[in-house]
């Protein structure tokens, strides 16, 4: 367990407290919430081998966490909401995976100063998935906290939305709704709730990473398969979305693909 203090626990405020307990049935257990998943945790599974020691950062209700807990991976699953770490532990409970799968209050930006990363870790590696990082203004201070956690050579995956979109673009456009359309170029990142959410791109995250990271691997997650926001379209077309996802998952780290993608997933290895 990690000793917490003010500075890492979530507050009462985190805008995705309200979300926690209906965010799987209204993303996890869809159509593209399952499509999305698999494709990460495709590339989880690969890097992260059974008897790995990882640490995930913004958990969410920990659906990423309890799969690889099942595999073999042993995850401390952390989150700066406390209604989603409740949500999280309640899952890992349920499922078995107590002593697999460890979930605690953290914000990503004070990993850095945090007990865990003063300690030094170490962990086999790291990973963030859909977009937690997208909440963090500056990048830099979480990559220093991973550089102390993650042993030399370790892996670290990061799954952030990037600013360009075609299919957010044209969804939105074609809906009467340009503002939300083209709200990832939005300079100084995009309001929502009581949060800013900032569209780094690959090569800022890249930059930002260095010289702790070395990237190794871009992958698309999302550039032909629809974003979740349009599963009621793709339900209607599951044929077409399942076709669109296997011919994604073939050419996912070939360019402009990575580039084009709701979200893009960034593996790093621990220099």
């Amino acid at each position: 367990m990690i000793a917490q203090d003010k500075t890492t626990v979530a507050g009462p405020q985190s805008p995705f407290d309200e979300l926690a307990e209906l965010y799987d049935r209204d993303f996890t257990e869809t159509l593209l919430g399952r499509l999305h998943r698999d494709a990460v945790m495709r590339r989880l599974t690969a890097r992260f081998k059974p008897g790995a020691n990882v640490l995930e950062l913004g958990c969410g209700t920990g659906e990423d966490a309890a799969i690889l807990g099942r595999s073999g991976v042993r995850v401390l699953a952390t989150d700066p909401s406390e209604a989603m770490v409740r949500v999280a532990r309640r899952k890992v409970f349920l499922a078995g995976l107590s002593s697999m799968v460890t979930v605690e209050p953290l914000a990503a930006e004070a990993l850095q100063t945090s007990q865990l990363a003063q300690s030094g870790g170490p962990f086999d590696g790291a990973f963030s998935n859909f977009g937690a990082l997208n909440c963090v203004a500056d990048l830099k201070p979480v990559v220093v906290g991973l550089a102390h956690c993650v042993r030399p050579g370790g892996m670290a995956l990061v799954c952030l939305m990037g600013p360009h979109c075609p299919w957010e673009w044209g969804w939105y456009v074609l809906r009467g709704r340009p503002s939300k359309a083209f709200r990832r170029l939005k300079p100084g990142g995009f309001p929502w709730r009581s949060t800013v959410i900032h569209y780094p791109s690959i090569r800022a995250v890249r930059h930002q990473f260095a010289p702790e990271f070395r990237l190794l691997r871009a992958n698309a997650i999302g550039t032909l398969v629809p974003p979740p926001y349009a599963v009621a379209w793709a339900e209607r077309r599951l044929a077409l979305v399942q076709r669109l996802s296997r011919i994604e998952r073939r050419w996912e780290t070939a360019w402009p693909l990575p580039w084009l993608a709701d979200h893009f997933l960034l593996e790093f290895e621990r220099l």
